[in-house]
């Protein structure tokens, strides 16, 4: 989902030698108070003017870029990354994420080109200088986060060179080509070095399947009186079939399609089974029962009723599951000219593979002067680069479930959700009960706060145990009872993460070199998993260290008293 914060350009030119950029959050802003509270902890307003004036002393530059910086990711955060940045006051320069990162540099570089449109040449000076320190940071930031492309040079790619070349046929404009990278399969490499901005990728409307092809074939009369179909629904049907047309507009694209999707959803017996104990075998089987549950209720009916239009070999529950995870690993959700949201699946687009720190993060819109979807660079790609997209702000439990990978790098929306009642705290008047409803813990070597009363946790987490624990305490004190509170939330704390080590077990890694692709995907989420939990359990036991040491010196000290 893409950010709904929208920095804003509001610049004043005082003189011919200083400008000044606005960054604002917006009152519409679903989380304004919490990032308004956010804001005012860095000693920011949530609309805050930043003054550009080159003449005032060696390094403003840098200076002035730290604090568009520190603004624009509190603008730019989202809700999981809100959690467990609230309330933490240990650095000045926090870094969220990636995302984030891209996304506040990135909106930075908006509103310096909104501000060019209109200043004078001695302001645009000013401007250009701020520009080329920004362009500096992005490519630095890529730089650090890039993956090495290694291309399989004897991998045929002969079915995706006639899929290109029918879409160049067909209004496509891109700068990439495709191949097969050594660990990911296909995906897309740039032809030449890409910049900022620069459009790697243009899809014309007309190739872009959606809803409306339904509309054109004797199978809609049929699915249009069904009571509560989907459009999602209605489109796997139609993929089941036009799969097998050798006379589709898109064959080309269907004849680049695998015969085997391998997401979570085809996992095996024995990967399923080692996955015993994790987030992701919830997540995996109830996404089968549903999927199982849908073609029950529909499919069968629709064959016996229909036969001419639903051939029965064509829509098998083998083929319904390949038409699921076609839809699920490849379709993306666009705006149309009309505000319609669709979901569609982009031919060519498809080979974009998926990075924490991708190259393009917007491409949800179609462009209403040239009709057409544009894959526009975030951060810059060099020729022979894999370019990669931002599939969304996806765990690794729902990547392996419905893409059938597990991200290289921390992901930092891998979270470990908490089942805690937040209804059993009472709010007091001086003690007003905290906004989150869900609370949730990831791997502590995230943070950068380990101290007492932190501990790599999330504050919302912390805050919430230590009112459960004794409501009327004055908590983040070192006062006796205070502490032994604290020891009890990080024992309980503790315990829950003892536990899930225990279920999940011991970790053959010898036994994951004779597996299967399923098998090695289900063993790197449990040792993911492992991880977190470890981490947990070692900055909880690190806690009450520190808390007892704590506790020592203040029994000591009113033992003196």
């Amino acid at each position: 989902m893409l950010s709904e914060i929208q920095c804003s350009s509001d610049k004043v030119m005082d003189t011919n030698e200083e400008c000044s950029i606005v960054l604002e959050l917006s009152k519409d802003d679903l989380f304004f108070d919490r990032k308004k509270r956010l804001l005012q902890i860095k000693g920011f307003s949530p609309k805050e003017r930043v003054y550009l004036r080159s003449s005032s002393k060696p390094g403003w530059l840098s200076a002035t870029v730290e604090v568009l910086l520190q603004i624009a990711r509190i603008i730019q955060l989202n809700e999981q990354e809100l959690y467990f940045a609230e309330d933490d006051e240990c650095t000045s320069g926090e870094f969220y994420s990636p995302r984030n990162e891209l996304e506040a540099l990135n909106s930075i570089v908006s509103l310096i080109h909104v501000s060019l449109s209109s200043c004078t040449p001695t302001q645009a000076n000013f401007l250009e200088e701020l520009q080329k320190t920004i362009f500096g940071l992005i490519s630095d930031f890529g730089d650090k986060n890039s993956v090495k492309t290694v291309v399989e040079r004897d991998r045929s790619c002969d079915q995706e060179k006639r899929l290109l070349e029918w879409g160049e046929i067909n209004g496509v404009k891109t700068q990439l080509q495709i191949s097969y990278v050594k660990g990911a399969g296909r995906g897309a490499i740039a032809r030449k070095d890409l910049k900022v901005g620069d459009i790697a990728l243009e899809i014309p409307l007309s190739i872009i399947i959606s809803e409306e092809l339904v509309y054109e074939t004797d199978m809609y009369h049929v699915l249009k009186e069904i009571d509560g179909i989907s459009t999602e629904t209605i489109l796997l049907l139609w993929s089941m079939r036009e799969k097998h047309n050798c006379d589709s507009k898109f064959k080309a694209y269907f004849d680049t399609l695998p015969e085997k999707f391998n997401t979570g959803l085809s996992f095996g017996v024995d990967a399923i089974m080692t996955l015993d104990g994790t987030l992701l075998l919830d997540e995996i089987m109830q996404a089968r029962e549903h999927l199982h549950a849908q073609y029950d209720e529909l499919v069968p009916a629709l064959c016996n009723q229909f036969p001419e239009i639903f051939s029965p070999e064509l829509y098998t529950w083998e083929q319904f599951l390949w038409a699921c995870e076609l839809w699920y690993s490849n379709s993306m959700k666009i705006s149309f000219s009309d505000g319609k949201l669709r979901t569609c699946l982009i031919p060519i687009a498809g080979f974009l593979n998926h990075s924490l720190c991708p190259h393009i993060m917007h491409y949800g819109k179609v462009d209403n002067a040239t009709n057409s979807l544009k894959f526009c660079l975030s951060r810059p790609c060099r020729s022979g680069e894999e370019c990669y997209l931002s599939y969304g702000n996806f765990s690794s439990a729902h990547l392996i479930t419905f893409y059938g990978f597990l991200p290289e790098g921390d992901n930092r929306f891998d979270v470990i959700p908490l089942d805690i009642d937040v209804s059993d705290v009472d709010s007091f008047e001086d003690k007003p009960m905290s906004s989150w409803t869900t609370h949730m813990v990831r791997g502590t070597w995230l943070s950068n706060n380990h101290s007492i009363f932190h501990y790599g946790l999330p504050s919302p987490l912390l805050d919430h145990l230590r009112r459960s624990q004794s409501p009327m305490l004055q908590t983040k004190t070192f006062l006796q009872a205070n502490l032994e509170n604290e020891i009890e939330v990080l024992e309980n704390l503790r315990l829950i993460f003892d536990d899930m080590m225990e279920n999940l077990g011991d970790i053959d890694l010898n036994h994951r070199e004779n597996c299967g692709w399923d098998e090695k995907l289900a063993i790197d989420f449990e040792i993911l998993q492992g991880r977190m939990a470890s981490s947990i359990l070692i900055s909880c036991n690190n806690g009450i260290s520190m808390v007892k040491t704590e506790l020592c010196k203040c029994m000591a000290e009113d033992i003196r008293g």
